[in-house]
């Protein structure tokens, strides 16, 4: 059973609304109940949406974490490699004073690391768009 409502629509839409409902095989109620239809559906979709949308900023914002600290690891073995293949020299047997020298060595390269995190200098291409240009080649 169909139910009667009563709406007030402007000049502007009734008249656009009689001009679509002169067609043949057309009616208002019947163009009406689809509009009505439609925004309903669509309005449900927008809650999902919505839902979704925090799920995938929360999900962004985490990968974006990660990349970060997968460019800071990267960062480290790259710059501890580097170092490892200019700076060290082969040490004799362990002894206190080479310790002593290890541990000196090791704060200077975390210092270093540090430095170069915090300034934006990179030992290591990591942009997309250099990744994307390597690729091409």
């Amino acid at each position: 059973m169909k139910r009667r409502h009563h709406i007030y629509l402007d000049d502007q839409l009734s008249d656009r609304l009689d001009t679509l409902a002169a067609k043949p095989g057309t009616s208002k109620s019947a163009i009406t109940a689809d509009a009505l239809r439609d925004y309903l559906d669509r309005r449900a979709t927008r809650d999902i949406d919505t839902l979704l949308k925090q799920r995938l900023d929360r999900i962004n914002t985490y990968l974006g974490r990660l990349e970060r600290d997968g460019r800071v690891v990267l960062e480290t073995l790259a710059l501890f490699v580097q170092h490892e293949m200019t700076n060290q020299a082969p040490l004799p047997e362990p002894d206190k004073a080479a310790q002593a020298i290890g541990r000196d060595r090791f704060t200077a390269f975390v210092d270093q690391v540090g430095r170069r995190l915090a300034s934006g200098q990179r030992t290591v291409l990591q942009d997309a768009a250099a990744g994307e240009r390597m690729a091409a080649e």
